[in-house]
Formats: structure tokens, sequence, C-alpha cells
């Protein structure tokens, strides 16, 4: 009978220190039996003679999954593509009620975008003209215009391939150029456009719409033709304002051939066919 009580007592005292231990450490679980064989209380220092320290052994790792076996991940819903059709037209309105800058106390119509927001290829220009503070839309004047010939010959359709919008939304005063604090108070408008329409391609027409995308003060010339990276994840290519374009210049023709260049650059980042050279 007293072996028994002492061989009792013993495991009381074992099965208590592991507990503690346990509580120390963090560890959980009952050791497994070792290598060399033998029962579980072999682990817990039980069956040992009276006296003996019991040898703490700590919990085997867990098995380590095959390097070809991917943990499982969390999906996470593709936010933009739900929201973007919701949140832009959201946007517009929140466009149309700004009074962020001066430009809001001389404009007749806030000038948010055209064009489809799930396109591929984005425009991005500077700020709206006479024509657009009328209707309302981005590029419907003689630029504009043109801007659609040239998406035009690209193959592509200015509704329904391409998204099209300005740094600023509302018109300066004589079509004069924005002002930095305009620009400023514009931009967070601009950078939700690009993040909600997501596009794989940004073309930034003209030194205000590139200065603003790219934080330069190198001019269109310097800078036209050369792929840039947008906030360090999307392609964007600057290119002359059609507006520049349509100007009589000594330089017309040749600024004209750059930006055609330009475009087929874009073209084959998209992986368009580029026109058969006649």
């Amino acid at each position: 009978m007293t072996d028994f009580r002492d061989e009792a007592a013993q495991l009381v005292r074992s099965l208590r220190a592991y507990v503690e231990w346990q509580a120390e450490t963090g560890a959980h679980g009952i050791p497994r039996v070792g290598k060399q064989g033998g029962r579980l209380g072999q682990g817990l220092g039980l069956g040992q003679p009276a006296g003996a320290t019991a040898v703490r052994q700590e919990p085997e790792p867990s098995p380590t999954p095959p390097a070809h076996v991917e943990a499982p991940k969390t999906p996470t819903a593709p936010i933009v593509q739900l929201d973007r059709h919701v949140r832009l037209p959201q946007m517009a309105q929140e466009v149309a009620g700004c009074t962020k800058c001066g430009l809001s106390a001389t404009r007749n119509k806030t000038v948010f975008s055209r064009g489809n927001p799930e396109a591929a290829l984005m425009f991005i220009g500077e700020a709206p003209g006479a024509d657009e503070d009328e209707q309302g839309l981005p590029f419907v004047g003689k630029a504009g215009q043109l801007l659609d010939r040239m998406i035009a010959a690209m193959g592509l359709d200015p509704e329904r391939d391409v998204y099209i919008c300005n740094i600023v939304k509302c018109r300066p005063p004589e079509n004069r150029r924005p002002l930095p604090e305009e620009m400023s108070s514009c931009f967070p408008f601009v950078n939700e456009q690009i993040d909600l329409v997501a596009p794989k391609v940004i073309v930034a027409m003209g030194n205000t719409a590139v200065a603003a995308m790219l934080d330069t003060k190198l001019g269109i010339t310097r800078l036209r033709g050369q792929w840039k990276l947008y906030r360090g994840r999307i392609p964007l290519m600057p290119t002359y304002h059609p507006s520049y374009l349509l100007r009589p210049s000594p330089q017309q023709l040749e600024a004209k051939r750059q930006a055609w260049d330009d475009l087929q650059a874009v073209m084959k980042e998209l992986g368009l066919s580029l026109p058969k050279k006649a």
C-alpha cells in the first residue's frame, strides 16, 4: 500500500511540474514516445526510483508540410472591380460640389471623365477648356476631336476602350495653366480615379499632366517617348497634348510624328497590333 501511495504522489508531483512547465513556456500537448520506445510515463519521469529528478521532455515540433504545398490563403474580394461603378459616380458628385480652390467660383460645370472605367488605357490631360466647361465632359473641343482620331488610329474606340480625364476638374480662366494649389486640390481625385480604373497603361499629355504625375520640372520635349512608372507600378507614357499638335509651328509635323510614335509604343505595351505601313 505504501509503495502505491508513494507512486501516486510521485505521479501527481510530476503532472503538476509538467503543467507548470507548459504554463511557463506556452507549450501544449503530451510528449510522444521517444525513438527508443518506452511508456508515456517515462516522458514525465514516472517509473523512476523514488527521489530521482523528473526529466522534462519538450514536445516534438509539428511536422513541416512539403515544400510544394502552399499554405491556404484567405481570399480577398476584388474591391476595385466591385466598387468602381459605384464610387466613380459618387466622386463625380463630390467634384461637382468641390470648393477647395478658387476655380469653383468661375467654373460653369465640373469636368470629371468620359469613356470606359474598365478600360486598360487611360489618357490624362491638363484642364478643361471652354467647350468642356460648357458640356461637362473632357476633350470634346478641337483638341478632343484630334485625340479621338488618334485613339481611332490605334484601332480603339474612344468611348469603349479608353478612360479620359484631366488633372484639374474645373476650367482655369482664359484657359491659363492651372496653379500649383489648384492641381494639389484636385490631385486626390485623380489618384482615386486611377486606383479605381486600374489601367494597364497611362498616357500623360502635356507639361502640366506630366509634371503632376511624375513630380518633375522637366519639360515634355525632354520626357516624351520615354516610359516612366506612376507610383512605381503603372507604365506611363508622356506625350504631347493634342492642343499643342494643333498649334501651327515649324515643329508641328515632327511633333505629330513623335506623338504617333509614342502611341505606337503604347500599343506595343498593351499587345495591340500595330498598323501596317503603306
